[in-house]
């Protein structure tokens, strides 16, 4: 017969959960940045660009309606983009192949210019790096409300774009945004794991830490915390980019095994 204190720490290290998978989101956590201030200088760079086809305050009142879309939308069948295009264009009173490659445009380029609004640090590349490393898939959750070209300019200006991430969401192929809980839940399918197999990493009180609502782990990073002061989501653990590292890499925290 065996020890029964020995048969029970074996099913304590049984029950065990060891995380598989950690969703970063990019602007205020790896990417640190005034989210506000850059999207401020966002709009003001891009309105001019398009004055020759929209006036500029229609097409803020457009951008601003088709952002409210994406941000609303729960229908599985329409990507963000979709129902950005869907929103905008009426609104805008363009047509899309008139305004599209102008965007496109700005985006591939001007937009690249962005990056002196955000402040990199080495410590972003070292936390995926040390993710990857010890197994973990990878998804940088940023709220996709922006095309992957843009995304891709962020993913750069962090020191990430080269390296083998599982997933990105942007607006092209993602149907949800924060914080609704079916964003984190399509992730964690693209993943192949369950949503309490992940640890949802970011600044935002409000989008990033609603990840629990569907099971998963939340990690508030330090730093750049957005706090609306609105709805109030539980922080299963907290701490800068570098104890984050830390604590993966040790295998503490959220992250014991």
């Amino acid at each position: 017969m065996g020890h029964p204190f020995l048969h029970n720490n074996l099913l304590a290290k049984e029950k065990r959960i060891h995380m598989k998978a950690i969703l970063f989101d990019l602007d205020g956590t790896l990417l640190p940045m005034d989210t506000e201030a850059f999207i401020k200088n966002y709009t003001k760079e891009l309105a001019p660009k398009v004055a020759h086809i929209v006036e500029p305050d229609q097409f803020i009142k457009a951008l601003w309606t088709g952002t409210e879309a994406m941000m609303s939308n729960k229908d599985a069948a329409k990507t963000n983009e979709t129902v950005f295009m869907n929103a905008f264009l009426p609104i805008a009173e363009v047509e899309k192949d008139e305004i599209w490659p102008v965007l496109d445009n700005f985006y591939n380029y001007d937009f690249a210019s962005f990056s002196y609004l955000t402040s990199p640090t080495s410590s972003a590349r070292e936390i995926v790096n040390t993710a990857l490393t010890k197994g973990y898939k990878v998804a940088i959750a940023t709220n996709p409300v922006f095309p992957k070209v843009a995304i891709e300019h962020r993913l750069e200006w962090a020191g990430l774009k080269d390296l083998p991430l599982d997933h990105v969401t942007y607006y092209e192929n993602s149907y949800y945004t924060k914080p609704h809980t079916e964003y984190y839940q399509s992730i964690a399918e693209e993943l192949g794991v369950n949503t309490n197999d992940c640890v949802m990493v970011g600044n935002d009180k409000q989008e990033d830490m609603a990840a629990g609502n569907c099971g998963m782990k939340t990690y508030l990073v330090h730093g750049h915390v957005i706090d609306r002061g609105t709805d109030s989501f539980a922080v299963n653990d907290e701490g800068t980019l570098e104890q984050l590292t830390k604590d993966i890499s040790d295998n503490t925290g959220i992250f014991k095994t």
